[in-house]
């Protein structure tokens, strides 16, 4: 079993070192990383050319910065292992979880396997009242629409058989991947399941990047995808 792991990367120069690190020190040893820099502007591009390249399988560049969804798209297309996890550049997700996500997959139970940041029994970093309460309105309304009983749709952590995510044509440029991708998987009627992980949020000031609009157009996904495809 080789995995891919698809990095999405825009302005971390402070932390794509250390995910590398924390990738290649994961349990799984049969690694393909693949780090996608959407046009990165504080140095991160640099640092990509000069030191990180020979460390990894691939490291895909953008010419302009289209978001976080265009990286995916681009890295996902590109990846040739078994399966595929996503896995942000910001150190919110722990690499060293890699075998809780794909455990159902490799017991023959799971397409996809969907890593729950409110599942319990795991650390949790306390930040944002907000945005908890946004993620679980938003996975609510997608439940209702998918009728699939998720606790956190907008998690990153995300595990695919690549035969089944490169069959997702995935439209969204922004955070809008995370609705979409929940939307096409479920009419595909991939078996979803569903596993607690580790969630160390980083702070605005620490980088962190999704904002409210990205939450309107998360609901505009959720009604695009399940209700007009």
């Amino acid at each position: 079993m080789k995995l891919t792991v698809v990095i999405p990367c825009f302005n971390e120069l402070g932390s794509i070192e250390q995910i590398v690190k924390a990738v290649k020190a994961s349990p799984i040893k049969d690694l393909e990383i693949i780090i996608v820099d959407d046009c990165s502007t504080d140095g991160t591009r640099s640092l990509l050319a000069s030191a990180i390249e020979p460390q990894v399988d691939q490291v895909l560049y953008h010419k302009k910065n289209y978001g976080k969804g265009a990286a995916l798209r681009s890295g996902i297309q590109a990846a040739t292992g078994d399966i595929v996890i996503v896995q942000d550049a910001d150190l919110e997700y722990d690499p060293q979880e890699y075998p809780l996500m794909l455990q159902p997959i490799l017991d023959g139970k799971a397409d996809v396997v969907f890593g729950s940041r409110f599942m319990g029994g795991r650390p949790h970093r306390v930040v944002y009242y907000w945005h908890m309460l946004g993620n679980k309105f938003l996975t609510t309304l997608s439940n209702m629409l998918t009728n699939i009983n998720l606790t956190d749709m907008e998690t990153c952590y995300k595990a695919f058989k690549r035969e089944v995510i490169q069959a997702v044509k995935i439209e969204e440029n922004r955070f809008g991947f995370e609705p979409e991708v929940t939307a096409k998987v479920a009419k595909m009627d991939c078996r979803i399941y569903e596993v607690g992980i580790s969630y160390y949020g980083r702070t605005y000031k620490e980088g962190k990047k999704i904002g409210w609009k990205d939450g309107f157009r998360a609901i505009y996904c959720i009604l695009k995808y399940n209700l007009f495809r």
